[in-house]
């Protein structure tokens, strides 16, 4: 999804970091093997994730939605050396595929797989954190986001993909549209939590910055 003119953003792209060539097969092969290929996050903004990561420096991620591992493996690239990143799928037909580009990264120890439902698995996980990312069904944001508010440190981050639904979240909304009435509504509790401040950054489909306030 393009929010700006193509050959703009195709300027965008060049000036910004080159993808990283394990980066670059894993893309290959997602293409090459893998349902719905464009559900990765992709070069661009996986250097976004990158950039993040390395300003906040994270000691513990949490990630609900792992597809094939790409954004995994850009969030990784920020962590503190004893850090670890959680990252919780549903699909078990690609927990062969991630872990075989995780084992080839430098981050392959501090990468930590875990497959089922998130709602299930998230409060087994012994951790509070500094940085989220929010990338899986649309419909169940508000409760992901429920459950790891009070589980991220002052000052942590909390990024939620697909925020801006392909322009859905400015169309008329069709009453049966499940998941685009998910999003409006998490876009809309992000904007109004006083536990957090929220910028929406329109790259490709839409990607918020939610950043923890002061504890009382």
């Amino acid at each position: 999804m393009h929010f700006i003119p193509e050959k703009l953003d195709d300027y965008v792209v060049a000036h910004s970091e080159n993808e990283p060539e394990l980066l670059q097969q894993l893309t290959r092969e997602t293409f090459q093997k893998v349902l719905q290929p464009r559900m990765s996050s992709g070069p661009y903004q996986g250097r976004v994730l990158s950039m993040i990561s390395k300003l906040v420096n994270p000691q513990n991620i949490l990630e609900i939605g792992t597809f094939t591992g790409y954004s995994t493996l850009c969030l990784s690239e920020g962590l503190k050396a004893s850090g670890e990143i959680h990252t919780i799928d549903i699909n078990e037909e690609l927990y062969d595929l991630q872990r075989k580009y995780f084992n080839r990264s430098p981050y392959h120890q501090q990468i930590i797989q875990h497959l089922g439902n998130a709602l299930n698995i998230i409060p087994t996980i012994n951790k509070t954190f500094d940085l989220v990312f929010i990338d899986a069904d649309k419909e169940n944001y508000i409760n992901y986001f429920n459950l790891i508010i009070d589980r991220l440190n002052t000052g942590g981050i909390i990024l939620s993909d697909n925020v801006l639904w392909s322009g859905k979240v400015i169309e008329n909304l069709d009453p049966k549209d499940k998941s685009t009435k998910a999003v409006l509504e998490y876009n809309s509790l992000l904007k109004e939590d006083p536990r957090i401040e929220t910028v929406v950054l329109p790259i490709r489909d839409g990607l918020t910055i939610s950043r923890i306030k002061q504890k009382e």
